[in-house]
């Protein structure tokens, strides 16, 4: 096709011009949609980003409502424990309080009704003193109500210390234990520098001490908290 030269007339400007706009409008479209192509990628790669943010917030929120749940139901559980394990024991201690109650009620029951029987533990009582005491004189303490039968009980225990030691001994009796108490004995010597408790109240709360360890296993079984026992 040979080359034309000179001047386009109207009809080649207008369609020249024509496919000059055809092309650039062609270029726009590709243009726009690499744009777009581009734009939509952006928004998708920004919008899974804030996506993964706000899961991560919302997760790290959910975990720390989660935690915090947890702690508050741990916290009212061992609240709840340690209330119920702090009756246990107040119901504990309350039942073993009853258990030496009666046993002090049954020591007076045998001080009031079997004289003999509680004449026979005087004598004994005193006669323990006695023998730690070896003193020349001792005085006996005991119930006004007891003064004459512990007066009896003396003097049998006088017999048998003077046999068993070799010792002779003086003993002066009064009532000067309260009279509500359980009944037993109480010794002096040396002026009052020596002193035996030999009271049955005494001796109830000597076997209270020495004998709860052992009474608290019979009644509620060994402790799970202990781990040593003697």
């Amino acid at each position: 096709m040979a080359s034309r030269s000179g001047p386009l007339n109207d009809d080649e400007v207008i369609s020249e011009t024509s496919k000059m706009v055809a092309f650039i409008r062609q270029e726009a479209q590709e243009k726009a949609r690499e744009i777009k192509v581009k734009a939509d990628e952006e928004f998708a790669v920004e919008k899974a980003k804030l996506v993964r943010q706000e899961t991560a917030a919302i997760d790290a929120n959910f975990e720390k409502k989660r935690k915090g749940a947890e702690t508050s139901i741990k916290i009212e559980h061992s609240t709840a424990t340690n209330r119920a394990r702090l009756r246990v024991l107040a119901a504990r201690e309350q039942h073993l309080h009853t258990l030496f109650e009666d046993a002090r009620r049954q020591v007076v029951l045998i001080a009031q009704q079997d004289e003999k029987k509680y004449g026979q533990l005087l004598e004994g009582l005193i006669l323990e003193g006695l023998l730690r005491f070896l003193e020349p004189s001792v005085l006996v303490a005991c119930r006004p109500s007891d003064v004459a039968l512990c007066k009896s009980a003396s003097q049998r225990a006088s017999a048998s210390y003077t046999s068993t030691s070799g010792r002779s001994v003086s003993i002066s009796v009064e009532g000067s234990l309260p009279k509500d108490s359980a009944g037993g004995v109480r010794l002096a010597a040396g002026s009052g520098r020596i002193m035996l408790d030999n009271t049955l109240d005494e001796r109830l709360g000597l076997l209270e001490d020495s004998m709860l360890p052992e009474i608290r296993t019979d009644l509620f079984g060994k402790s799970e908290s202990r781990h040593f026992y003697t």
